[in-house]
């Protein structure tokens, strides 16, 4: 039963989750809540290790939210519901790729769901922020560290845009770096 239910979650998470990997970001807060599967501090874990492995940010999630949930198979399970309704949409579309090509109200669908998608990236944004921002109650918690450490990554990643020489191994010891120092 709760393969059942771990594909249906995610299936609708990837039915509705339109805008790329971040998007499905208020719906797993939205599974978080309801199922008790995993804790918003979880999820955060979860967006560091998925964007930091290969692959789709959106499938990487659902691999790692199924395997918290219901280990090896439930990882697979939670993938297959994420990405079965973009395979039946793909499949659909290429099916009627003729008659959707100037269709001005299809056209008109995609340009309404733009700013959708960018809604629901700044709503995961605001979460992620929150947890990792505030470690307790919301005002009071504030965490000087973690801003800080922002704070020393943005400014740093200005001055790569800006010179463009630093090679990926000087941000990364950077990074590392910084992390250890800000963590004592």
């Amino acid at each position: 039963m709760i393969y059942l239910k771990l594909f249906w979650e995610f299936f609708n998470t990837g039915l509705f989750a339109v805008g790329g990997g971040m998007a499905t970001l208020p719906f797993l807060y939205d599974i978080a809540d309801r199922t008790g599967w995993f804790t918003h501090h979880q999820l955060a874990d979860m967006i560091a290790v998925s964007e930091s492995t290969p692959g789709p940010i959106g499938i990487n999630m659902a691999t790692y939210s199924g395997y918290l949930t219901s280990g090896l198979s439930g990882s697979v399970v939670a993938t297959l519901g994420l990405i079965t309704p973009s395979i039946i949409v793909i499949l659909l579309i290429a099916a009627f790729l003729t008659a959707f090509h100037d269709n001005k109200y299809v056209n008109g669908a995609f340009y309404g769901l733009r700013p959708a998608s960018c809604a629901m990236i700044t709503a995961a944004g605001l979460v992620v922020s929150k947890v990792t921002f505030f470690a307790g109650d919301f005002p009071s918690g504030f965490s000087v560290k973690s801003v800080a450490l922002a704070a020393v990554l943005l400014v740093f990643t200005h001055l790569i845009r800006r010179t463009e020489k630093f090679h990926p191994v000087i941000w990364i010891a950077f990074s590392a770096v910084v992390g250890i120092l800000f963590k004592y």
